[in-house]
């Protein structure tokens, strides 16, 4: 689907434009033309390589979806892959932006993402000063607006590990759902990992060394966003190495419980096996034994019972094991 085709001219925006006419201003000296495309169909995809002269193996990938972040050269023109990530109702979930960049065009194809770029264009002809650097800035300001998404997304995981660490030491829950907890959150980190580790090789291609010629007025700003994307990535590792200290003190700590519950039972049984021995001697009935004809033999035989017993309960007391 179409979301709008627009040509600009150093810098100021022109007018909006018929997808048929832009193989026309595209003629024109100083000027450039921004397209965004959402989920479209192998038909619009044909319009839009025939009309920018795109190349067969990235309208390919970019129909196909589901690729990986990264940065493909053809010729003098970028092909750029970025994951989107968000949140809905409590779930991570990514999409796929796709961005065929050239010395005087913008193609975006976003799919699978309920956020769009609206917001981006207008960020953009309100500095036509940045605008003017063309497509590469066009490239800057989508990128920027995505990785840009991704703090809101990092926090919430940083609040969510507070959270089930406050449950783990605070003893609110069971161990159970604090393990299963903190593997959804390993999942959704893995999610925002995929997204950020790959953009973080492809935007280094972007600045410093031989930077391709339609980002070469931009990297400056290329490496705002290198740098924002090394701290997601610093973050990253450490959200994911307290996860996995987490799981292994959840984990040492059901152990722990289990012990002390293997410690009380193993206490119990040795209590009450001070009535099973001296009953299973008492209870033999031989006729030589004093204790049958002694009228005080059972009372005094319940004491001695009642009574190591009760010493053993204190003792196991005072270990600690009850």
């Amino acid at each position: 689907m179409l979301i709008n085709c627009v040509a600009y001219q150093e810098g100021k925006k022109l007018s909006d434009i018929p997808v048929e006419d832009i193989s026309e201003y595209l003629k024109q000296p100083e000027c450039f033309v921004w397209v965004a495309l959402r989920d479209p169909d192998p038909a619009e995809l044909a319009v839009m390589q025939h009309e920018f002269g795109l190349h067969e193996l990235a309208v390919e990938d970019a129909s196909r979806g589901h690729q990986r972040p990264k940065l493909e050269e053809y010729g003098d023109s970028l092909f750029a892959v970025v994951r989107t990530v968000y949140l809905d109702h409590e779930e991570l979930c990514s999409g796929e932006v796709a961005i065929f960049v050239g010395p005087n065009y913008v193609l975006s194809v976003r799919r699978d993402s309920a956020q769009g770029f609206l917001g981006v264009r207008a960020r953009a002809e309100r500095e036509p000063h940045l605008l003017k650097k063309g497509s590469g800035f066009v490239l800057y300001a989508l990128m920027d607006a995505v990785v840009d998404r991704y703090f809101p997304i990092i926090d919430k995981l940083e609040s969510d590990l507070e959270s089930i660490e406050d449950r783990i030491f605070g003893g609110k829950g069971a161990q159970r759902d604090n393990i299963e907890r903190l593997y959804d959150l390993k999942r959704n980190t893995l999610v925002l990992r995929h997204a950020v580790m790959p953009l973080l090789d492809a935007v280094g291609r972007l600045h410093g060394g031989r930077v391709p010629q339609v980002a070469f007025e931009a990297q400056d700003y290329f490496r705002d966003i290198h740098d924002h994307l090394l701290r997601i990535a610093g973050r990253l590792d450490t959200i994911r190495d307290t996860i996995a200290t987490a799981i292994q003190v959840t984990l040492s700590m059901v152990a722990i419980d289990e012990n002390e519950i293997n410690k009380q039972l193993a206490a119990y049984a040795a209590i009450f096996a001070v009535f099973t021995a001296f009953a299973g001697i008492w209870g033999m009935n031989f006729e030589f034994m004093p204790e049958l004809k002694w009228k005080y033999g059972y009372p005094v035989a319940i004491m001695v019972m009642i009574g190591v017993s009760y010493y053993m309960y204190r003792r196991f007391k005072k270990a600690g094991w009850l």
